[in-house]
């Protein structure tokens, strides 16, 4: 009897294991290379070395971002050792990838002024109790010439050539700078110095990651697996970016948060939530179901908005925020709880005052959108840029839809 319950045991303990290394291995989940090794690695029980790289660009982490740090919170907690990696030397050179013009090198100390919220942001995701944070820089900047030309050696010219971003340029003319070939040699690196199993990235990062796997393999005779999650669109549906000024920024306020998920392009809700959330497969299969048959998108937005809402900042917040959402736009009310901004006592012409108030990014946005009707001041529309203002303690000034903030004089 005791064989047979523990044969029986042991079935239902593989039965569960292989379950666990499907789930992990489909959602949010572009391609594996080499795939059944990997499934055959994650059955066999070993703890695996994975990490994701993310240069800091910026200062910023967005929800695209969030897609593969979420999967290697998923391999934290099934046990293995997770490594997050800030490219602080790679970021100098500027990764190419999908790239029409070559990206300008960032100084140090714009990358050490990214880099220094990366890791507050990312503990919104990521429990670092249970994942290690490395910067590149540490090791590529201790690499010779002579390390640098043998790494070159492992590749030629055509494989670079073949990309499309090169073959782009080529066609149109544009230059592509020497240095841009060493992006892919450097993050290939990384692979050999941190001896990984695992490297997780977007799919515009497979070139790069299948080119740790062939340095890894030369320096160390090791095989590291790649695995690609989807790139996440922004909330026009095109690539999720800064310059386009559509992302959602996990380190955005609750309320800017809930309104931007409202403005997602509905073909894109589905998506959001199989990336973005941990609504279950099931549940996300029924919503799709129900657009198709022509729920009202609004609904199903508002769900994944709270949802998201909730996942960076907590039940409590994303109520409100829901609330206040619908005070505004349903209503047509404003904002419960506006946001104070101080400011010092005197008159301002109306377009710096909105780029004062920071709730435009630059003075030209600011002309933009007064003349568009696009501000408010004490719910009057502000009708000129040159428009002189002065300011009053209380005063509540609106850009848009969304944009709400009280001026504190100081």
């Amino acid at each position: 009897m005791y064989l047979f319950l523990s044969f029986f045991a042991t079935m239902f303990y593989m039965a569960d294991k292989t379950k666990k290394t499907n789930q992990i291995l489909s959602r949010g989940v572009e391609d594996i290379v080499v795939k059944k090794d990997l499934e055959r690695l994650l059955n066999s029980g070993k703890k695996l070395r994975v990490y994701y790289g993310i240069d800091p660009t910026s200062t910023k982490i967005h929800l695209g971002h969030a897609v593969p740090l979420r999967k290697l919170r998923e391999f934290a907690e099934a046990g293995h050792k997770t490594i997050l990696l800030i490219g602080s030397f790679t970021a100098q050179i500027g990764d190419p990838t999908d790239r029409d013009a070559a990206r300008v090198p960032l100084s140090q100390k714009e990358i050490e002024e990214n880099f220094q919220t990366y890791k507050k942001q990312a503990s919104k995701i990521l429990d670092f109790s249970k994942t290690k944070v490395v910067y590149n820089a540490d090791w590529l900047s201790r690499l010779s010439f002579g390390d640098v030309v043998r790494l070159a050696q492992k590749f030629t010219v055509q494989q670079m050539l073949e990309r499309d971003m090169y073959q782009k340029r080529l066609k149109e003319g544009k230059p592509i700078g020497l240095h841009e070939f060493f992006y892919p040699l450097m993050q290939g690196y990384d692979s050999v110095e941190l001896e990984v199993d695992l490297e997780i990235g977007g799919t515009d990062q497979l070139f790069n990651m299948l080119a740790g796997r062939l340095l890894l393999k030369e320096y160390k005779n090791k095989d590291k697996h790649v695995l690609t999650a989807p790139l996440l669109e922004g909330l026009d549906g095109r690539k999720m970016s800064k310059t386009f000024g559509n992302t959602v920024n996990i380190s955005d306020d609750p309320d800017d948060m809930f309104g931007k998920i409202m403005s997602l392009r509905d073909d894109l809700i589905i998506k959001y939530f199989e990336l973005c959330t941990d609504i279950s497969d099931a549940e996300i299969h029924d919503l799709k179901e129900g657009l198709k048959s022509g729920d009202n998108p609004r609904n199903a937005k508002a769900y994944l908005a709270r949802e998201i809402v909730k996942i960076y900042h907590g039940e409590q917040f994303a109520q409100r925020a829901e609330n206040a959402f619908d005070n505004v736009f349903v209503k047509g009310g404003k904002p419960e709880a506006i946001k104070q901004v101080k400011i010092k006592k005197g008159v301002y012409q109306a377009d710096e005052l909105l780029f004062e108030l920071g709730v435009v990014a630059s003075k030209s946005e600011a002309k933009r959108v007064i003349e568009q009707a696009g501000a408010k001041m004490d719910d009057k529309i502000i009708k000129d840029w040159k428009q002189k203002i002065k300011v009053k303690d209380g005063m509540v000034v609106q850009v848009g839809k969304r944009k709400f903030v009280k001026i504190q004089i100081v």
